[in-house]
């Protein structure tokens, strides 16, 4: 039977999984504890697919790692000022001390002052390319080759959108808040944002579009499942979802969770959704070496295709947006892969649908890509699967996984999307086995 499925073969190779396990995690810090500066964590942003279409420059980037500080920078609330005083006007206007205005009415603003914190590290991520913000980050298009592609669109990240501060000692925990200080060290909440007294006397509100969060349940694992999207306050409390992501009415406080970040955390942004990794999860995660070993047995077993009877091959990382003369390309209705050919290209069809030579079913036939962004995958299994209709390549349970992710989309949508591309999923899975042909001989 030449319709095996090549992986399938690829996980009976025990020598090769010893030699896997080897490749498989990353070199541990512990080995040298004097060096290595404390890793908190990485964010990786969705739709990338290991770098940015332009390259990774600077502060703008498709992940972006905290480490510990060489010295603490955290801030936490102090002194509460209320109504137009010489202090409020005092504290608003000092550079060097941080507060969160809350503007209540023309005639009364509080001020909370924020004081340095010697335990905590403090990450901003945002929009705005000013100096307070560490990492830079744009609206995602989906798909998009180019960045040139994501000029165009209206902004509806925030330029200062959320704060992540981290404890700089064991367990190093890391929590999240809704908006950033600005170059002034200030937050302001203007008349329209949504903003409330808490019962114990304290200020808090929310950001225009807001910062939502998902922790995952199970963790960040193969049995993995999807949490529930929440938004969480200036404050870091948790709220249910507004209305609509700009509504002035806030949702429910949920008393019994947190704003702490666990190991596959996604933070959406209204434009752009980043996954959370912590360190200790990322040390369990397959390497870019593991995911190259992956490409190179596949190649190794000369996946060939059915019409043309020429042996197909994965490009290397490097070469992952050009399509290669050998590149695989599947029948998204059926899983047959095939190298790139002409056949059942019926013209009334829009060329968007063709028939499959093996099995006759009709659907779209696009190239094949492997996921090379590590940090998305929930284990280390050969990559069997592709999303649809992209055609990203990874392991079964990963596919699995993010086919279950409603990623908030617009002001008050969510669909599953492709983690490697951020193209919304289509089908009745949203992802596809793939069945390949082995050599003939």
């Amino acid at each position: 039977n030449n319709e095996k499925s090549v992986p399938q073969l690829l996980i009976r190779d025990l020598k090769f999984e010893k030699s896997l396990a080897k490749l498989m995690f990353s070199p541990d810090q512990d080995n040298h504890p004097s060096k290595a500066p404390v890793k908190y964590g990485e964010l990786i942003v969705l739709g990338y697919n290991g770098s940015l279409p332009n390259g990774d420059r600077g502060r703008r980037k498709s992940r972006f790692a905290l480490f510990k500080r060489p010295k603490a920078n955290g801030v936490k609330p102090s002194t509460v000022h209320i109504a137009c005083t010489p202090q409020a006007a005092k504290a608003i206007s000092n550079k060097d001390q941080h507060s969160i205005s809350y503007t209540l009415s023309r005639a009364q603003t509080v001020v909370v002052e924020y004081t340095h914190d010697s335990n905590t590290d403090m990450f901003q991520i945002g929009r705005s390319t000013e100096s307070p913000i560490d990492f830079v980050v744009t609206d995602t298009v989906p798909g998009s080759q180019s960045n040139s592609d994501t000029q165009s669109v209206q902004s509806t990240i925030s330029r200062f959108a959320c704060r992540i501060i981290c404890e700089r000692n064991p367990p190093f925990t890391a929590r999240i808040y809704a908006a950033g200080f600005d170059s002034s060290k200030n937050i302001f909440l203007g008349e329209k944002a949504a903003k409330w007294k808490t019962s114990d006397g304290q200020m808090d509100g929310l950001t225009t579009n807001g910062v939502l969060v998902m922790h995952p349940r199970n963790g960040f694992t193969e049995d993995s499942k999807p949490g529930v999207w929440r938004e969480i306050s200036v404050c870091g409390n948790v709220f249910s979802l507004r209305e609509t992501r700009s509504a002035q009415q806030r949702g429910k406080m949920v008393e019994n969770e947190t704003n702490q970040l666990q190991d596959g955390s996604l933070i959406d942004l209204c434009g752009a959704t980043l996954l959370w990794r912590t360190a200790e999860g990322l040390s369990r995660t397959p390497t870019v070496k593991h995911l190259e070993a992956l490409r190179q047995e596949i190649n190794a077993a000369r996946p060939q295709c059915p019409v043309g009877f020429n042996t197909l091959a994965f490009p290397s990382m490097k070469r992952k947006d050009v399509v290669d003369e050998k590149q695989p390309w599947v029948y998204l209705n059926c899983g047959h892969v095939h190298g790139y050919h002409n056949w059942g290209n019926k013209e009334e069809r829009d060329g968007k649908d063709r028939e499959c030579p093996m099995c006759r079913s009709v659907g779209p036939y696009v190239p094949l890509w492997l996921g090379c962004e590590a940090g998305f995958y929930v284990d280390a299994g050969p990559p069997t699967h592709a999303f649809s209709p992209c055609g990203h390549v990874c392991s079964e349970k990963t596919t699995a996984y993010w086919s279950q992710i409603p990623l908030p989309h617009g002001t008050h949508t969510f669909h599953a999307a492709c983690p490697f591309c951020a193209h919304q999923l289509a089908g009745e899975q949203g992802y596809i086995r793939l069945i390949f042909q082995g050599p003939l001989d």
